[in-house]
């Protein structure tokens, strides 16, 4: 490129970036997308609820069109409650249960349920107004698509961690299935949040520089998320209480993190194990959005970029300093919550950051074209 060229892009890149009737032309897509996340958010949060609370087992049978109705007499009550019964959470945790405290765990899984289904219809609609008014390009509306079998394949996982949890000397779901559901819910609601934001112009275009670390922050905010999901299905936020130290150790034996066997199940059932891989994951998510930060603000220190990364690092350390508080009380409902939800705030951030740095890139690389 020549020195009049690269001067063009130069300048280009200080100025605005202006409106066109395209993106006017998306913002009812971007408000149903932002409306779809809203609803996933509550849904992660709702799920948590649920799994803290014990309820997600009270619900033994899947049906997607006739369990949109609750019990709705005396004995449609009784029958729903004889089928917990017969469930092995029932026989070996929860024997003795009065009708009335089924009925509230049943209505937290209830709600959950309802919840998952009105998600569906609100993105089925949507993509069916996209689809049939052909307001995006045919590649887009497919990726749109895709997304719409994630959501119902996230649904599907939903069922299959259920019945895990109702084999024979099982009381609650098994460990791998409730990350894998939790992780896919991450994946649909990290797929809204890049499309709403890719067909959000930015205001200004800027060097797209910091490509790879913003890939590797979304990596390692993933990777927390699942470990994450295994601390809640093992139940590993129960136990070793302490922080910094484990057991009175800063990394604990490997007599205790490996004490199982086959090997593998170490990673998945011992829970110092899975509560020492969440608490290395935090430090080394913390590490890269701390540098992330400081290197963005050294080298573009009033862009968008190095702004968003302050967000980031930002959201992290709150996450870490509630992550500690939540383990040192022993996991009370409001932190737990509190937690996950601030979790998906972070993989928010982050997905944002990584669409708009790939934005970056795009509208730099035509420009020098």
């Amino acid at each position: 490129m020549t020195s009049e060229g690269a001067a063009s892009v130069t300048i280009a890149l200080d100025q605005p970036v202006s409106q066109t009737s395209s993106s006017t032309s998306h913002a009812g897509i971007r408000r149903w997308l932002w409306i779809v996340a809203a609803l996933v958010f509550v849904m992660v949060i709702v799920g948590g609820a649920t799994r803290l609370t014990g309820s997600g087992l009270s619900i033994t049978e899947w049906k997607p069109i006739t369990g949109a109705l609750p019990p709705l007499s005396e004995a449609a009550w009784a029958a729903e409650f004889e089928k917990y019964r017969a469930s092995p959470q029932y026989q070996l945790l929860n024997a003795g249960m009065a009708i009335g405290e089924f009925k509230f765990i049943y209505w937290w899984e209830w709600g959950h349920r309802q919840l998952g289904r009105f998600i569906g219809l609100v993105y089925l609609a949507g993509f069916l107004v996209v689809a049939l008014r052909r307001l995006l390009p045919w590649r887009r509306t497919l990726v749109l698509f895709g997304m719409g079998l994630l959501l119902g394949l996230q649904g599907a996982i939903g069922w299959i961690m259920v019945a895990s949890g109702l084999e024979p000397g099982m009381v609650a779901v098994a460990p791998v299935k409730l990350t894998l559901h939790l992780t896919f819910a991450g994946l649909f609601f990290a797929s809204v949040i890049a499309f709403a934001t890719s067909l959000t112009p930015p205001r200004r275009i800027e060097p797209a520089r910091g490509r790879a670390v913003a890939w590797l922050l979304l990596a390692l905010l993933f990777l927390q998320i699942a470990l994450g999901g295994l601390v809640a299905g093992a139940r590993a936020g129960f136990t070793l209480n302490t922080w910094p130290l484990m057991d009175g150790a800063l990394v604990p034996p490997a007599s205790m993190l490996f004490a199982q066997n086959p090997f593998w199940e170490n990673f998945v059932d011992n829970v110092a194990l899975v509560q020492f891989n969440h608490r290395l994951g935090a430090y080394l998510l913390l590490a890269v959005a701390l540098w992330h930060m400081l290197w963005l603000r050294r080298i573009m220190p009033a862009s968008g970029a190095a702004k968003r990364a302050a967000a980031i690092t930002g959201l992290v350390l709150a996450q870490s300093a509630l992550g500690i508080v939540t383990l040192l009380l022993v996991v009370p409902l409001w932190a737990g919550l509190a937690h996950q939800a601030l979790g998906f705030t972070v993989l928010a951030m982050g997905v944002v950051h990584l669409t708009r740095t790939e934005g970056a890139a795009r509208a730099v690389s035509s420009l020098r074209a």
